[in-house]
C-alpha cells in the first residue's frame, strides 16, 4: 500500500483527474449494465403508464413490449416454484411413460411465454419425450422471445399459437377430427390468475385431457382465508392459510396489473380436478422476512379417472367424511333410516369396493364433483382432515423405534393370512414384520402425522430408490441431494400432506436425521454429556468392540459412572426432559417413580446389555444411540441390502399390505369390522392413560370386538404389573407374562427400557 501511495503521488494531478474520470466511467457503465433489465422492470412495471386497452391483447403486448428481452432475468426470483413444478411433474411423465411407452404425448403450455418453461423441463424430461409441444399466450413480443430460444436450440416439435387460452385450439385439431382426450400433459405457469374467463379454459383443459393418464400443472400466487374448507384439509391443505394483511394487502397489489389473487380460480381448479399433489409456500422475495408472497404448486388429474386403486373416497347422506374419521356416528342414521349395515374402513382398506343405495354409501368408486377427491399412486396413507389435535404436533417425536421387533417375532407366530395393527412410531418395527412374514394387512396407526410423514417417506423411498441413496437417509442419516430425490423420485408416492412436510424440513437430512425431532433431542444430549465427561473417545471405541469382554470392561469403567451420574438421574426425573426428549409422558413417569424410581430404574434398564449384546454387530438400538447414526453392520433389517432387496422386489409388491391412519386407536378400531384383526402391538400406548381410565375400558372393548377369536394383543409397560390387565381379563382376553425384569441381572430384549411385556388372547 506504502509503494502504491508513492506511485500516485508522482503523477501529475491532470492524470490522476484523467485516470478517474476513467475508473468512475467505467464503473457506471458496468452499473448501468448489469442493472438494465431491473431498470427496465421498475420503468415498464411501476412507472411508465399503460394506458386505456379495450382488449387484454392490445393490454398485454403494450405491457411487455419493451421488457420482452428482459423478462426471464427479471422473474427468476418472483416467480418461484416453477422449477420444482415441472420436476415433480417430470417424475409423474416418466411413471405414465413408463407403463404405456406408445401413447403419442402432447403438451401445451398455457400461458408460457418466452418458453422458458419448455427450456427448464428439458433439465427434467427431455423435450424429444414429446411428440408434439404447443406454446399458447396471447402476447406476441413475448412469443418473439420464444421463437428465437426454440430455433436456437434446434427444437422442430414445438408449435407457437398467438390464441386466447379460453378457447385454444390446435393446429392437429382438423376439421371433424374430435379434440377429446387427445392430449397427456397441460401446464400452467403464472397464468391462471391472468386469465379472466378461467372457468371457460379448465373446462376445456377438462375435454381435451386423457382421464387415466393425463396430467395438468399449475404454479401461481394466491391468497386463502384463516380456515380451510374441509375439501381444503381433505387434499393437503397445510399452510393455505393467509392472514388478514397478507390476503389483502396481495390481491389489491397485483390487481392494479390485472392479476387477481383470490381464491376463485384456485378452487375451481380443485373442485374440477382430483388433486395429486399440492403444496403452499412462500415467496421470500427481496427482504426475506417481509415480502412473503403466497405461491401454490399443484397438480391433478381429470375426476374421470380410474382410481379404484388410488383414491379412497367416502360420500355419506347428509355430508362428506374422508379417511380415519369413525364411520360409526355418521352411519348411524344410515342404518336406521336405511336399513344399510355400516360401511367399515375395514372393507376400503382391505381394497373391497362396495356401492350401497345410491346417494348413501359410496366407497372406491369414481364419486361425484362435490365429494373429495385424493390420490395417490400408492395407496399406503388414508386421507386425513387436518384438525387442532394434529397442529400440537409440530415433527415427529420418534426418529427411531425403541422396541425390539426379534423379540416380537418370537411370539407372534406371523403368517400371510394375519391382519395386523399397530403404532406407526418411526415405522421400522413395522417394517420388520412386512419382511419377516409379509402379513395381508398391516394396519400403522398414529394421532401424529407427522409420523405418518416419516413412514410414507421410508415407503417411497423403498419404492423408488436405490439402495446406496436409501441407506444414506435412514442409515447414515444424511444425503446432499435429498430435495432433488423428493423432487424427482419420490414425490409420485407422497401424499400432498407428507411432501409439504418434508419439502419444509428437507434440511433434516443435512446433518443427522437422527438428531431431529424430538427424540434427537436425547441423542444430542447424551453426546454433550459424554464430550463434557471427556468419553466421546470411549464411546466410539466401545462400539468398535469385537468381544463382549472388550465392550464390557469399557463400559462399566467409562460410560456407565456417566450415565448412572446424579446430575444424568435427576435430569432424567424432569417430567419436561422426560416428554420433550425421551417421550415418556405424565402417567408412565409416574409408573417408573412408583416401582423403585429413576436410578433403579435406569441401572436394571443398562446393566446386563453390554455384557449380552455386542453393540458392533447385534445392537443397533444403543448403537445408534451412542454413535447418531447405522452402521451396515448393525442396523433394522429392513436398512439391510438383502432385506431392502425383498421390500423392493416385484415392485414393492409387499409394500401395499401398510395402511396408514392419522388418528387415535378408538377411532381407527371403530372403522373396522368385527373380528377382522389378528394381531395387533400396541407398544407402551396404555401406559399413557390416568389408572381405571374409562377411555381404556372403552378401546379395550373395541379391541375384544375388532379382534378374530384367537387372535392376540401384545403390549410393553414400564410397570412389572400394569394395572389395565385386569381390563383385558374382565373384557374376554386372557393375559399372559412374556416376561418381567427382575433387576439388573438380566435382560427382557436388547433394549430393555420397559419392565414388563404382556399378551392378551382373544377367547
Amino acid at each position: 500500500m506504502l509503494l502504491l501511495r508513492e506511485a500516485l503521488e508522482c503523477i501529475d494531478a491532470p492524470l490522476r483527474l484523467t485516470a478517474a474520470l476513467v475508473v468512475a466511467t467505467y464503473l457506471a457503465y458496468f452499473v448501468l449494465v448489469t442493472l438494465t433489465p431491473q431498470l427496465k422492470f421498475v420503468w415498464y412495471c411501476f412507472i411508465k403508464p399503460l394506458g386505456a386497452h379495450g382488449h387484454q391483447k392490445s393490454r398485454l403486448d403494450k405491457f411487455y413490449e419493451g421488457q420482452a428481452d428482459v423478462y426471464d432475468a427479471t422473474r427468476r426470483g418472483l416467480l418461484r416454484g416453477r422449477k420444482t413444478m415441472l420436476n415433480l411433474s417430470a417424475a409423474h411423465l416418466r411413471s405414465i411413460r413408463a407403463s404405456n411407452p406408445s401413447k403419442r404425448l402432447v403438451w401445451i403450455d398455457i400461458g408460457g411465454g418466452t418458453g422458458h418453461n419448455i427450456e427448464l423441463m428439458d433439465q427434467f424430461f427431455s423435450v424429444s419425450n414429446f411428440d408434439a409441444i404447443y406454446l399458447i399466450d396471447l402476447c406476441e413480443p413475448l412469443l418473439q422471445v420464444a421463437r428465437k430460444r426454440f430455433a436456437k436450440r434446434g427444437w422442430t416439435n414445438i408449435t407457437i399459437l398467438c390464441q386466447d387460452a379460453s378457447d385454444f385450439t390446435l393446429p392437429e385439431w382438423a376439421e371433424g377430427v374430435d379434440a377429446k382426450e387427445s392430449v397427456g400433459f397441460v401446464t400452467m405457469s403464472y397464468s391462471l390468475s391472468m386469465i379472466p374467463n378461467f372457468y371457460t379454459l379448465l373446462d376445456r383443459i377438462d375435454y381435451v385431457l386423457d382421464p387415466q393418464n393425463g396430467l395438468l400443472s399449475v404454479v401461481d400466487f394466491y391468497t386463502a382465508g384463516k380456515q380451510s374448507s374441509l375439501h381444503e384439509k381433505a387434499i393437503g391443505g397445510e399452510k393455505k392459510e393467509c392472514g388478514w394483511l397478507s390476503r389483502w394487502f396481495w390481491q389489491i397489489w397485483f390487481d392494479f396489473d390485472n392479476v387477481h389473487l383470490g381464491p376463485a380460480r384456485r378452487s375451481y381448479l380443485e373442485y374440477r380436478f382430483g388433486t395429486i399433489k399440492s403444496y403452499n409456500g412462500r415467496n421470500r422475495f427481496v427482504l426475506p422476512f417481509i415480502v412473503r408472497i403466497p405461491y401454490y404448486i399443484w397438480l391433478g388429474r381429470p375426476r374421470a379417472a380410474d382410481v379404484s386403486r388410488q383414491s379412497y373416497a367416502f360420500e355419506v347422506d347428509g355430508g362428506n367424511t374422508v379417511g380415519n374419521c369413525s364411520p360409526v356416528a355418521s352411519f348411524e342414521k344410515i342404518r336406521e333410516t336405511e336399513g344399510i349395515p355400516p360401511l367399515s374402513l375395514g372393507d376400503a382398506m382391505m381394497d373391497k369396493p362396495r356401492e350401497e343405495k345410491a346417494g348413501a354409501v359410496i366407497v372406491n368408486v369414481t364419486p361425484p364433483l362435490s365429494s373429495f377427491h385424493y390420490h395417490l399412486n400408492s395407496p399406503w396413507r388414508l386421507p386425513y382432515y387436518e384438525d387442532p389435535v394434529h397442529k400440537e404436533f409440530r415433527t415427529f417425536i420418534y426418529s427411531f423405534t425403541w422396541e425390539d421387533p426379534v423379540v416380537d417375532m418370537m411370539h407372534l407366530n406371523l403368517t400371510k393370512d394375519d391382519s395386523m395393527l399397530v403404532i406407526t412410531s418411526a415405522g421400522d418395527n413395522a417394517l420388520h414384520y412386512a419382511l419377516s412374514a409379509a402379513p395381508s394387512r398391516i394396519h400403522c396407526v398414529d394421532m401424529n402425522p407427522c409420523q405418518g410423514h416419516l413412514m410414507e417417506l421410508k415407503l417411497a423411498a423403498i419404492k423408488a430408490l436405490e439402495y446406496d441413496d436409501f441407506f444414506a437417509l435412514f442409515g447414515t442419516g444424511k444425503h446432499s441431494n435429498f430435495r432433488v430425490l423428493l423432487d424427482s423420485k419420490l414425490a409420485p408416492h407422497l401424499s400432498s400432506s407428507a411432501y409439504q412436510f418434508w419439502r419444509i424440513n428437507a434440511e433434516a437430512f443435512s446433518s443427522s436425521f437422527y438428531l431431529h425431532g424430538y427424540s434427537g433431542w436425547a441423542l444430542r444430549l447424551a453426546s454433550w454429556i459424554f464430550t463434557l465427561a471427556g468419553r466421546q473417545k470411549d464411546v466410539e471405541r466401545l462400539c468398535e468392540c469385537k468381544t463382549l469382554e472388550e465392550q464390557k470392561g469399557i463400559w462399566n469403567l467409562r460410560i456407565k459412572p456417566v450415565l448412572l451420574n446424579p446430575a444424568v438421574v435427576a435430569l432424567s426425573r424432569s417430567p419436561i426432559f422426560c416428554w420433550n426428549a425421551l417421550g415418556v409422558p405424565m402417567n408412565q413417569r409416574q409408573m417408573v417413580l412408583d416401582e423403585g424410581g429413576v436410578y433403579n430404574y435406569l441401572r436394571d434398564t443398562f446393566e446386563p446389555l453390554a455384557s449380552r449384546y455386542l453393540f458392533r454387530t447385534s445392537n443397533y438400538f444403543y448403537l445408534l444411540a451412542l454413535l447418531g447414526h447405522y452402521t451396515p453392520e448393525s442396523c433394522p433389517s429392513y436398512l439391510t441390502r438383502s432385506g431392502f432387496a425383498a421390500l423392493k422386489a416385484n415392485e414393492g409388491e409387499v409394500l401395499d399390505t401398510f395402511r396408514l391412519h392419522t388418528d387415535s386407536i378408538m377411532n381407527v378400531l371403530r372403522g373396522l369390522s368385527s373380528g377382522t384383526l389378528t394381531r395387533t402391538l400396541i407398544m407402551d400406548h396404555l401406559d399413557w392413560f390416568k389408572p381405571d381410565s374409562e377411555d381404556v375400558e372403552q378401546e379395550v372393548r373395541e379391541f375384544a370386538r375388532v379382534m378374530a377369536r384367537g387372535g392376540s394383543v401384545f403390549w410393553r409397560s414400564a410397570s412389572r404389573k400394569p394395572w389395565y390387565n385386569d381390563v383385558f381379563e374382565r373384557n374376554g382376553f386372557k393375559v399372559q407374562v412374556l416376561g418381567v425384569r427382575q433387576g439388573p441381572e438380566t435382560a427382557l430384549d436388547r433394549v430393555n427400557m420397559y419392565a414388563s411385556f404382556w399378551k392378551a388372547v382373544r377367547t
